[in-house]
């Protein structure tokens, strides 16, 4: 299976002078805990949810200071047509939640775990879900008591 099926498009994405709270109201808007800072069509970076708390607030940054000034600049990314499997490794690999999706250089999606674990949980019920219509369809419990072969 590809990224591309899997995928959250489009991303959110806002220029690198993008308010503090602008970000904050995009994140809120789309109901998103990351936004990508994207200067024409190239990736320059991405910022959290948390980075807003943890970095920007506590960190003493005004609600208007510039998103670049925030965020993080090294991004890893999965492309659009890389197997999932990819994007497993690096979840699991480099302690990351969210993957910005690129087709070449040009931004066309989001990736997060929560995609990944959906896309699980819908398989799983796809695949049990006859089982689960056959039990329903099956009085419970153990099979009714066959008597003596007859003539015996």
């Amino acid at each position: 299976m590809k990224v591309s099926e899997v995928m959250s498009a489009p991303a959110v994405a806002v220029p690198p002078g993008t308010s503090l709270a602008e970000v904050a109201r995009q994140m809120d808007a789309n109901g998103v805990g990351s936004v990508l800072v994207v200067e024409g069509e190239s990736l320059r970076g991405i910022v959290t949810d948390r980075d807003l708390a943890v970095r920007g607030l506590a960190g003493g940054l005004d609600r208007e200071a510039r998103v670049d000034a925030l965020m993080s600049r090294r991004v890893i990314t999965v492309n659009v047509s890389d197997d999932v499997h990819v994007a497993y490794r690096a979840f699991r690999g480099l302690g990351v939640r969210r993957l910005p999706v690129l087709s070449g250089h040009r931004v066309v999606g989001m990736l997060t775990v929560d995609d990944l674990l959906l896309d699980v949980f819908q398989r799983l019920a796809a695949l049990l879900g006859p089982v689960a219509w056959s039990i329903l369809e099956e009085p419970p419990g153990p099979p009714p008591a066959q008597g003596p072969p007859h003539g015996v």
